[in-house]
């Protein structure tokens, strides 16, 4: 739908300067009138459709009842499998720079940066968490000559491949510096995963007019393999084909036994700047973009920031809220820094590939019972028991590493414990996702579905992202690691970066691990958790799934609000 086809009274003023469309802000009010039409909205990770149920819980908020949500199948209708596969690649495309940043690059920095540099980088994944911070912008200007989503589309891929091409020159130099710059490639990543999360703000929307109204569920579906292939290819298989150890093993003849793998960082950035570029200019050439727009589209910038505010407000939001930003405290250890210190006690990368590419059949099928798990009248009882079984893994994690047998080839049987535990830490995690996501879809206002599911995820995916900086710092501080080869005035040389071990080693000296961090922040992680789940977080849930879903609508609480 183009600007001309709004009502008049409903009508967006557009900026025609410089080719560009700018949505203004109507009265919110119009935003809480259900349509007579089925509404479509975008939300983060899935694709809501208001149906006549969702219509009439939404006409009376004074129901003590609520209704139960259309539950008609689905299929994907085949005139839309080409544009399902272009989501899927799109989609794709995120998971490339995502498992780097997330994934690979902090594995490669082990072997030469501290805890506390690591904890640096990490900060190169805080923009795909904070992406609500310019989503409506994304939403709200555009070229219509271009497309809606084309518009960002097309120039944030073409800026990536242009990175990743820059960037795939000097990568391998760069890593290769005995003292690596660590603020330069923060500052690179930052910029790349920025890039992204923009990207995945207009796939998202553009999801809502690429399939068909019956075909619209399959957008998380195309998210889900997309994003995840992408991130499969960037972690697990690129730390193989990075490994000269897998490589000698598996790719390589005997005679031709090299010190490094097949696959270095640079070309496999250059490998996917050429997708990058080949596929935006297909974008450009070859796809159109239908014009549409939804209702929450009228709203503008400062009417989507305003209903942010709004929903914020919410008495029981603020719980909510709340515990998804420090729900995951308790078990951050673990998942953030247990694999890179099995990396630090001679667990190969060709070895934790391997384990991650075990692990990815039981997510699917993981994935598949938690989703039934969660489709009852509690959808957040399945995420508190894995609670308590990720508190329960954290702590096996820990005894994991600590009875890693340092210094040797492990044994089969040591290998299938760490799969146990990475299984059960997957397994409880997936539960945990698929269940507070299922919550949130069922209490999420159709009628701005796209900005409150994009809220409440930006605050989930948030939870798990800020708590890592200061964990891996924690590990650095709680560490104690000196040379056992005095220096001139008898004391003793710290061990606590690679410069140092390296020095260490120059004077005939070897570093001495009097006290390892990750077992004091792992167990002060544990017991934080711990007390936040008697004290605050089990307490908040149980009293959050007693709230009838209409309480979540923002009409329902604003009309309870004017009547006291």
């Amino acid at each position: 739908m183009t600007t001309s086809d709004v009502s008049s009274t409903n009508k967006p003023s557009p900026d025609h300067r410089n080719g560009v469309v700018h949505r203004k802000g109507l009265a919110q009010t119009s935003m809480l009138d259900p349509s007579p039409d089925s509404v479509h909205v975008r939300k983060r990770d899935h694709v809501l459709q208001t149906t006549d149920d969702d219509r009439q819980e939404m006409g009376d908020f004074n129901s003590n009842s609520d209704s139960k949500p259309s539950d008609r199948p689905q299929s994907l209708s085949p005139n839309d499998v080409p544009n399902f596969m272009l989501l899927i690649v799109l989609y794709l495309l995120q998971g490339i720079p995502v498992g780097l940043s997330f994934g690979s690059i902090p594995f490669l920095l082990k072997a030469k940066m501290s805890y506390s540099e690591i904890a640096i980088f990490s900060l190169s994944s805080w923009p795909y968490s904070l992406k609500l911070l310019w989503s409506p912008i994304v939403d709200a200007i555009y070229w219509p000559e271009l497309g809606r989503r084309k518009s960002w589309i097309i120039p944030i891929q073409t800026l990536t491949g242009i990175l990743f091409l820059a960037l795939g020159w000097h990568i391998d130099a760069i890593m290769a510096e005995d003292n690596i710059n660590i603020y330069f490639i923060t500052t690179l990543f930052l910029v790349t995963i920025f890039f992204c999360a923009t990207q995945d703000i207009a796939v998202d929307g553009w999801a809502l007019t690429l399939l068909s109204k019956d075909s619209l569920s399959y957008a998380s579906t195309a998210q889900t393999i997309g994003l995840n292939t992408g991130y499969f290819l960037s972690f697990t298989v690129f730390l193989a084909l990075n490994s000269a150890e897998f490589s000698n093993k598996y790719l390589r003849s005997a005679e031709n036994v090299a010190e490094v793998g097949v696959m270095p960082l640079g070309t496999y950035m250059i490998f996917w700047s050429v997708m990058y570029l080949l596929i935006t200019a297909w974008l450009l050439i070859v796809k159109t973009e239908r014009q549409s727009t939804s209702d929450e589209d009228l709203l503008g910038i400062r009417g989507v920031y305003h209903t942010i505010w709004k929903i914020c407000k919410l008495p029981h939001m603020k719980s909510f809220v709340t515990i998804l930003l420090v729900a995951k405290i308790g078990f951050i250890c673990n998942e953030g820094v247990t694999a890179l210190k099995l990396l630090e006690k001679g667990f190969s990368k060709e070895d934790l590939a391997l384990a991650a590419l075990l692990d990815f059949p039981f997510q699917i099928v993981f994935g598949y019972y938690a989703a039934k798990w969660s489709s009852g009248p509690k959808p957040l009882r399945p995420w508190l028991y894995a609670f308590y079984g990720r508190l329960t893994c954290a702590v096996l994690g820990m005894l994991v590493v600590y009875f890693y047998p340092e210094g040797q080839s492990i044994s089969l049987f040591y290998f299938c414990v760490i799969m146990l535990s990475t299984v059960l830490s997957s397994f409880m995690s997936t539960v945990q996702f698929v269940s507070i996501s299922a919550f949130m879809t069922s209490v999420a206002d159709p009628l701005i579905g796209g900005t409150y599911m994009t809220l409440l995820n930006t605050f989930s995916n948030f939870g798990g992202t800020w708590p890592k900086f200061f964990v891996l710092e924690a590990v650095d501080k709680f560490t104690v690691t000196t040379c056992s080869v005095p220096n001139a005035d008898g004391s003793e040389m710290s061990c606590m970066t690679e410069a140092a071990k390296i020095a260490c080693q120059k004077l005939g000296g070897t570093c001495i691990n009097q006290q390892d961090g990750y077992y004091y922040a792992g167990s002060l992680c544990v017991l934080l958790g711990i007390t936040l789940l008697v004290l605050f977080v089990k307490p908040a849930i149980l009293k959050i799934q007693t709230i009838p879903k209409h309480m979540w609508r923002l009409k329902a609480a604003e009309d309870e609000k004017s009547s006291l």
